[in-house]
C-alpha cells in the first residue's frame, strides 16, 4: 500500500520469508540503530550484529506459517521502518493480533512513517479478520502518546516489567484498539510485496 506523509510517498510492504535473508543488512542496521536509540525493543544496547541477525532469521518460519506478518516502509531512500503483526493462534482469540517491533529509522522520526506502518498494520489486521489489537510499550518513552493518537486505549501499566542491562527496571504500559472495517478502508491505495 502505498501511503502519503507530508513531505514524500511512503511505500508499505508485506515483506514475506524469502525477502528476509536479501534485506538482512538493512534490517540489522535499523535494528541496531534504534536499540541503540534507547528503544530496547527486547533487547539490551549495544544490540550485536549477530544477535540481531539472530532475531531477523528467527521470525522466518512465523512468516511462513502466516502466524506473523512483517510491513516495512520505504521512502525515496529506501527502507525507513517496519513493524509486525502477531496473528493469535488460539482457538478462542482468531480477532485478535498484537503489533510487534514497530520502529522507524531515526532520519525518517517525525515524518508520517508510524502513522502509515500503523495503518498498513490496521490495514493487514482487518483483512485477516482481526478486528481487537493489542501491543506494549515503556510507559516513559514517547510511543505511549503515538499510539494514544492513533485512538489507541490503555489497559494498564505493569510496574518493572523489563530490566536495564544495568538493572533498572522499566514499567510497561498496554493498550488496545477495536478496528472496524470503515476505519481501515481509508489508508489503503494500492498493494504491493517486496
Amino acid at each position: 500500500m502505498i501511503l502519503s506523509s507530508e513531505t514524500q510517498p511512503i511505500t508499505i510492504r508485506q515483506t514475506p520469508a524469502s525477502a528476509i535473508e536479501s534485506m538482512l543488512p538493512t534490517l540489522i542496521e535499523r535494528l541496531q540503530e534504534t536499540v541503540s536509540g534507547g528503544v530496547g525493543l527486547g533487547f539490551f544496547a549495544p544490540l550485536s550484529y549477530r544477535m540481531a541477525r539472530e532475531y531477523w532469521l528467527s521470525i522466518i518460519p512465523e512468516l511462513v506459517h502466516g502466524s506473523r506478518i512483517l510491513l516495512t516502509a520505504h521512502d525515496d531512500s529506501g527502507f525507513v521502518g517496519c513493524g509486525q503483526l502477531a496473528l493469535s493462534q488460539r482457538q478462542n482469540s482468531p480477532h485478535r493480533a498484537e503489533v510487534e517491533k514497530l520502529f522507524v529509522a531515526t532520519a525518517a522520526r517525525g515524518k508520517g512513517v508510524g502513522t502509515a506502518l500503523m495503518e498498513g498494520l490496521h490495514h493487514t489486521a482487518l483483512a485477516h479478520g482481526r478486528t481487537l489489537i493489542l501491543l506494549n510499550t515503556r510507559a516513559d518513552i514517547p510511543a505511549r502518546q503515538f499510539y494514544k493518537s492513533l485512538g489507541y486505549r490503555e489497559v494498564g501499566v505493569i510496574p518493572g516489567w523489563t530490566v536495564s542491562a544495568s538493572g533498572e527496571r522499566y514499567d510497561h504500559v498496554t493498550l488496545y484498539k477495536e478496528l472496524t472495517y470503515a476505519g481501515a478502508a481509508r489508508g489503503a491505495v494500492a498493494a504491493s510485496s517486496v
